[in-house]
């Protein structure tokens, strides 16, 4: 019977599934600007579809997208996103106090940040952050107008995951970046 016991535990053993690994991105310093802005909202993070899931996308290429199954974001990558964007904004903007729209602190804003993630991906070693930005000048819709603008940035990402995420971290630096040097100074 212990035999049989044993077995029985060694073949259920066999059977389970692997333990995901799960990763997360990372606010990359950048050279702190001199925008004369008092506060930022940022807005929720728009995200492409495909992106919005916890497996992580290892290749988008000839109209298919691979995923991962045992490697995932730790936490929702659209707020994962959002909360390291805000981290590289406030590193950024030195005297700005920068929030996140879905975050408990909020204030009325001088300028709004609007960002639409479109694709964030690898492919053929690179890592493509392709978004479309907006500021505006007021936080309600119906008073101004914004106009987007795309970014399209890329960085090398090696051939790991870890890789890919240290990639993924340095391009939402350089949209971080893109977005400080727009502002009024």
């Amino acid at each position: 019977m212990t035999r049989a016991v044993a077995l029985l535990a060694l073949l259920l053993t066999s059977c389970a599934s692997p333990q995901p690994a799960f990763y997360t991105l990372a606010a990359i310093p950048g050279t702190p600007g001199t925008a004369r802005v008092r506060a930022i909202e940022l807005r929720r993070v728009g995200l492409a579809g495909y992106l919005d899931r916890p497996e992580i996308v290892r290749e988008s290429n000839d109209y298919r997208v691979r995923f991962q199954t045992t490697e995932r974001w730790a936490e929702p990558l659209g707020t994962l996103i959002e909360r390291v964007f805000t981290e590289n904004l406030v590193q950024r903007l030195p005297g700005t106090s920068v929030y996140g729209e879905s975050g408990a602190i909020s204030t009325r804003p001088d300028l709004v940040i609007e960002v639409d993630i479109l694709r964030l991906d690898p492919e053929a070693g690179q890592a493509v952050l392709l978004a479309q930005i907006a500021i505006r000048t007021d936080g309600r819709k119906d008073q101004t107008t914004a106009r987007a603008e795309v970014v399209r940035l890329a960085a090398p990402a090696g051939s790991t995951t870890r890789d890919l995420a240290a990639a993924e971290s340095a391009l939402l630096g350089r949209l971080a970046d893109a977005v400080a040097a727009r502002l009024p100074g």
